[in-house]
């Protein structure tokens, strides 16, 4: 599964946030691509894993608590056939 992790940064904290999700690695689920982007977020992260609870974890408890993020949005990607 591939998910979309759209994040926001504190003032002053974007480079330590940058350096911390370039070293995120969960069990199941990794970060395996990173922008930093214009607009109301900071970062976009792509994290790759299964199962979705995998992502879920790897966002709440890796991503989530690193210092100076405030807010992630998560977007699974879905098939459209």
């Amino acid at each position: 599964m591939k998910a979309y992790v759209l994040i926001e940064t504190a003032a002053g904290k974007t480079k330590n946030v940058k350096n911390t999700l370039t070293k995120v690695k969960g069990n199941k689920a990794t970060v395996v691509a990173m922008d930093a982007v214009t607009g109301p977020y900071d970062f976009i992260a792509v994290v790759d894993g299964a199962p979705l609870d995998a992502i879920g974890n790897l966002v709440t408890e890796s991503i989530g608590t690193i210092d100076g993020v405030t807010r992630t949005t998560t977007c699974v990607a879905v098939a459209i056939g």
